[in-house]
């Protein structure tokens, strides 16, 4: 229902009321929903009136919709028993423990079966909890105290306890201006009109002669109208004037074009230091019949049509305030993000990214365990993590308490950097949203929470109405809110009838307004006023809806997708409201929802199917996809960098992917070179002893980069570390060697008290003993080769006590095991006495390679699967090495004393025998293929 037909309906409430039709009055609370009559409630229930309390109840809220609804209607409803057993009544008693306290029992059955034993006694005071139940009256009274709380406490009964603050008689005073102003348009209008009906507009018969026209005043009836219904609180919100209502349609194309009457939704706006500016507001003039266009009517004033000219041709500015990169006149698939230049690893399922807006290779990642990531994807590297907390909990609803209390899992639903990269908003899935405030710093810092929504806050999003930075929110509560930095309230926005999916906030010159999608596929538009939606339609797919703008802003995009699985990426006509192209390309049936993003003004890409698939704006056919190398999920998600030469996807592995162009590569490498340069020379310093130096710069170099491809497609590079380190490593001793001024030395340890003990879960085996043992590299894990040829893994979790994750011994590692179930086992041969046990682990911990005297085998660390088997015995092998940069070659000593090279992407295999190394010493050749031109 749209804001004016809700305003109405308070209008014939007080007509109604004033005409002292009481139970009409009633019927229509109930029936609208808009205001519950408290007074009318605690009449009919100090009166026993049950059947009527829970008729009036029905209209608000049911049983089942929450926790206080439930405690209402059982409150009332004991009650109702307890005066049955009062009045040795068993058989209605009866009649209502079955059919109205019964529902009760699936949610809390020793309560029920606490109520059914009343029965068996003789006066049900007897029971210990109900002694001091006193007479009927009484107890009605305390009843109706506790039912208060309730009511006022139900997030479904906000903003419905208070009745507006009108003047007397307001309705009869709208019709004694429009009578007025029917009158003034009369072409012989009489100084003293005789109007005897409503049902039809007022014209005066034409006299001899013109007469000015002359204000018409409908007389109030004559009997007295009792007082207006009084207020039940300080806020009650005065209504906007009508004209305001009819003359706010002013946005941008379709926005102009919306049709008033139809389209206008409820908008509730809390007290603001915003105000509405006045070129928001457009007069509507001449309307003609609605056009062939959905709810759309045309205005053919003059300046509506200037105004839509300027608005179609302007160059917005954008929400995001960063500079946008000149559009190429020429440009080739080259320019497309394909190349993989790295791979990271998260940890846990990455659910939304986002890049800042002036440092193109920081990049924020919200997972499905309520951790932000902050990476520095140049140098690789994980700058912080935080990992999902509760900052007040004193500050937030007890529905939000009930919620943690009874499942403290929670998720991050959106990420966002604000326009000046000075912040960053997380959205979750359960009522809140946290700010942090970036400041150039390996940190974030706590700055804002706001319990923002009932339920989950679906999306976030910044804006800057009026110049001022705002925070603007969707949520399953099916509103729109806007914050400001402060954490107050300056707007929120309803008429949707479903969980608000997403929000797009923008501006066309200076006026701001904030598109939104619903998940039942309904887009409205709204401006920063008190009027409601501007739009009204269906996306295509009708469900799951994301609006992007071009980044100048000039072109509107949505990709969506059905409940049947069909997905659909579009432009729009923002002049008109309809589609202006539709792109193809999608295959398969989703079972989620695709995801896409925009850059330099040319380029669309979506995650449907395994690959990155590429559009360019202008033609609906796909110009090219890519797999990355492997291991994308389904749906994978995306964001481009604000360049547009660096693209990160999310992997099926918990992890993310760095895509780039030649541009973006060579950015990347900049990075790197200049982070390598400034730890070698801060080491050279800091480390003296040129034997040292000598010693160490091999540990810095960027051998310990990521990987850039997988042992064996098409898993992608994959990582067993926890979040609290993971994805690629720093060099393990850089942290030593800046915090160190001297050279290394040993300590000797002299006293078993200067040691501490920690025991492995899980790892005692009377059959088999362990045969080796490693860390992992990012140092949050061990793992064990067992001389049955089993491995085994433990991991230390951040913790209060341990908040690093690092591995200590003041606390005991977890053993550690896919849900798959599976072990890594190695082959084993019978006569096992001989065998030399041997493993290596990948740099990143995504491979672990390993054997017993028999094959040896490629395990993935993150679901203990198999990858590949290699080098039978004889002979078998006795030492594995992984590349420092490429975890396809493998080296593999034999007990034959040869070394095998093994390329896994290639299936070679290059014998290397002690003669030769020999050689190559002599020789003084950094490779192989040096050694073979001398040979």
């Amino acid at each position: 229902m749209s804001s004016l037909s809700r305003e109405l309906v308070f209008l014939i409430l007080q007509f109604l009321d004033e005409e002292k039709f009481k139970e009409s009055v009633h019927r229509l609370e109930q029936e609208s929903g808009f205001f519950f009559n408290m007074k009318y409630f605690e009449e009919k229930a100090l009166a026993g009136e049950w059947d009527e309390i829970e008729k009036y109840l029905s209209g608000f809220t049911k049983v089942d919709d929450n926790r206080y609804s439930m405690k209402i209607f059982f409150e009332i409803r004991k009650q109702k028993y307890l005066e049955a057993l009062d009045r040795h009544d068993r058989a209605k008693a009866v009649e209502i423990l079955v059919k109205d306290l019964k529902v009760f029992s699936t949610f809390n059955e020793e309560l029920f079966k606490e109520i059914t034993q009343l029965l068996t006694l003789e006066n049900f005071r007897e029971n210990e909890q109900l002694s001091k139940y006193g007479d009927t009256r009484s107890a009605r009274t305390i009843m109706l105290v506790e039912l208060k709380k309730l009511i006022e406490a139900n997030p479904l009964f906000r903003d419905k306890l208070v009745f507006p603050s009108l003047k007397t008689s307001r309705l009869r005073t709208l019709i004694n201006q429009s009578l007025n102003w029917q009158h003034q348009l009369c072409k012989n209008p009489r100084p003293n009109p005789d109007i005897k009906t409503l049902f039809v507009d007022h014209s005066c018969s034409p006299p001899n002669g013109a007469r000015a026209p002359t204000p018409v005043t409908l007389p109030v009836a004559a009997v007295a109208k009792p007082a207006t219904y009084a207020p039940l609180g300080a806020h009650a919100v005065p209504f906007p004037p009508a004209v305001a209502a009819a003359n706010a349609n002013a946005l941008a194309g379709w926005m102009m074009n919306a049709n008033p009457s139809s389209s206008i939704q409820s908008s509730v706006v809390a007290a603001s230091s915003l105000p509405v500016q006045p070129n928001q507001v457009s007069v509507l003039k001449h309307p003609r019949a609605p056009s062939n266009t959905l709810g759309m009517i045309d205005y053919p004033s003059s300046d509506h049509e200037q105004l839509k000219k300027r608005l179609r041709a302007s160059q917005s500015v954008d929400e995001a305030t960063y500079p946008v990169p000149s559009q190429q006149a020429t440009w080739s698939l080259d320019d497309l993000p394909r190349a993989v230049a790295c791979t990271m690893h998260q940890g846990s399922s990455v659910v939304s990214m986002d890049f800042h807006p002036f440092h193109h290779t920081l990049l924020v990642v919200g997972c499905g365990d309520g951790e932000i990531t902050l990476w520095d994807v140049g140098l690789r590297e994980r700058l912080v993590s935080k990992p999902f907390k509760i900052w007040d909990m004193s500050n937030c609803s007890m529905m939000l308490q009930a919620a943690i209390v009874k499942d403290s899992s929670i998720s991050v639903s959106r990420v966002a950097w604000s326009p000046d990269g000075n912040f960053i908003g997380v959205a979750f899935t359960k009522h809140l949203i946290h700010l942090y405030t970036y400041q150039g710093s390996n940190d974030l810092c706590q700055s804002l929470e706001i319990d923002a929504h009932v339920g989950g806050v679906n999306d976030l999003a910044f804006s800057y109405p009026n110049k001022q930075l705002c925070i603007v929110t969707c949520g399953d509560d099916k509103l729109i809110r806007v914050w400001d930095l402060s954490g107050r309230k300056l707007f929120q926005f309803e008429g949707h009838e479903a969980p608000v999916y997403s929000v797009c906030p923008h501006q066309k010159e200076n006026i701001h307004f904030i598109f939104s999608t619903a998940v039942d596929g309904k887009i409205k538009a709204w401006l920063y006023d008190n009027v409601g939606s501007r739009v009204d339609y269906d996306a295509p797919g009708l469900w799951c809806t994301t609006m992007l703008y071009s980044a100048d802003g000039s072109r509107l995009f949505s990709c969506g997708t059905s409940k049947e699985g069909d997905s659909y990426l579009v432009e729009w006509n923002e002049s008109e409201g309809a589609l202006k192209r539709t792109y193809i390309g999608f295959r398969k049936k989703s079972a989620g929802v695709v995801q896409f993003d925009t850059t330099r003004n040319r380029i669309l890409a979506a995650g449907e199917d395994n690959q990155i698939k590429f559009w360019d704006m202008d033609n609906v056919n796909m110009l090219t996809s890519t797999e990355a190398e492997g291991g994308l999920p389904s749906l994978p998600r995306l964001r481009f960098n604000k360049e547009g030469n660096l693209l990160v996807v999310t992997t099926a592995d918990q992890g993310i992917k760095i895509l780039a162009n030649a541009d973006g590569l060579r950015a990347l490498r900049a990075i790197e070179t200049r982070a390598y340069e400034t730890s070698r020379a801060s080491t050279e310093m800091k480390v003296p002893g040129s034997a040292v130096v000598t010693t160490i710069t091999p540990v810095l170099s960027k051998a310990e980069r990521v990987d850039r491809s997988s042992p064996a497609r098409p898993s992608t590079i994959l990582n067993g570390a926890d979040s609290a380190a993971r994805g690629i490593e720093k060099p393990r001793n850089l942290e030593d060697i800046s915090d160190k001024t001297k050279p290394w030395e040993l300590t000797e340890i002299v006293d078993p008290l200067q040691c501490r003990v920690v025991a492995m879960p899980e790892s005692t085996d009377s059959a088999s003993k362990v045969a080796r043992l490693l860390y992992t590299n990012s140092g949050i894990g061990i793992l064990a080769l067992w001389s049955n040829g089993v491995q085994k893994l433990w991991k230390w979790n951040r913790t209060e006590q341990n908040p690093s994750g690092k591995a200590t011994a003041a606390v005991a590692p977890q053993h550690w095991q896919p849900s798959n179930g599976l072990l890594m086992t190695n082959d084993v041969p019978e006569n096992a006495e001989d065998v030399v046990p041997c493993v290596a682990l990948s740099k990143n911990d995504s491979y672990v390679m390993s054997a017993c005297g028999g094959k040896v085998s490629l395990f993935n660390m993150m679901n203990f699967k198999v990858m590949t088997t290699f080098m039978s015995p004889p002979p078998a092998s006795t030492f594995l090495a992984f590349h420092p940069q490429d975890n396809n070659i493998i080296a593999i000593g034999m007990e034959d004393s040869t070394i095998q090279i093994y390329n896994v992407r290639v299936d070679e295999v290059i014998t290397l025998s002690i003669f030769f190394l020999l050689l190559s010493r002599f020789f003084n050749c950094s490779n192989v293929s040096e050694l073979l031109c001398y040979c």
